[in-house]
């Protein structure tokens, strides 16, 4: 196995490249064996089953969106911010499919507190703070705004914009223009 160089660093990136060859739910340490030519016991030494293989596959995903968000986001503002932040969500899920499904899985809470979620997380709070929003309607404006990037995308990705004029980029420009208005003029309790 050491002559091979399998690491579960290694396999875990293996895996996300099959997620985004083939479709997150497709991944399996079977699938990961047979890329590496290898009896599927002897990738049991890295990897405990397929749901570990599919956990790093999501917090390697999580790790690389927080780190692209974070460079988008570097000295921006308002609506800036949230153009860049909302971009960086679509592109990446436009890259690499696979793995922006895998960052969609269910984590363990310790899991899930652990990983670059949290960041995500920061980095919504840190633009909304921008639009001057107070608790709960921050959490509801955190919510709203991964809704409707996730609902795009994934409608998106799966064609259903396809068929039909305006462009889905004019679209996708006008829903980010109508988010900016409604975070600026949030509606009063």
């Amino acid at each position: 196995m050491a002559r091979m160089g399998l690491t579960p660093e290694r396999l875990i990136q293996a895996g996300a490249e099959l997620a985004d060859e083939v479709g997150f739910e497709q991944v399996t340490v079977s699938a990961l064996a047979r890329r590496f030519d290898v009896k599927v016991a002897s990738l049991y030494s890295h990897l405990r089953n397929s749901q570990d293989l599919k956990t790093g596959i999501a917090l390697l995903a999580l790790e690389e969106l927080a780190d692209r968000a974070a460079d988008a986001l570097a000295g921006r503002a308002g609506k800036d911010a949230l153009t860049a932040f909302a971009n960086v969500y679509r592109d990446y899920a436009r890259e690499h499919p696979g793995r922006y499904a895998a960052a969609r899985l269910r984590l363990a809470p310790e899991t899930a507190a652990a990983s670059a979620g949290v960041r995500h997380a920061q980095m919504t709070r840190a633009i909304l703070r921008g639009y001057d929003l107070s608790e709960p309607d921050q959490t509801h404006a955190v919510r709203m705004l991964g809704s409707v990037f996730h609902g795009y995308v994934s409608l998106e990705l799966s064609g259903g914009f396809s068929h039909s004029e305006p462009d889905s980029e004019e679209t996708w420009s006008r829903i980010l223009d109508a988010l900016d208005a409604l975070l600026r003029n949030w509606p009063a309790r």
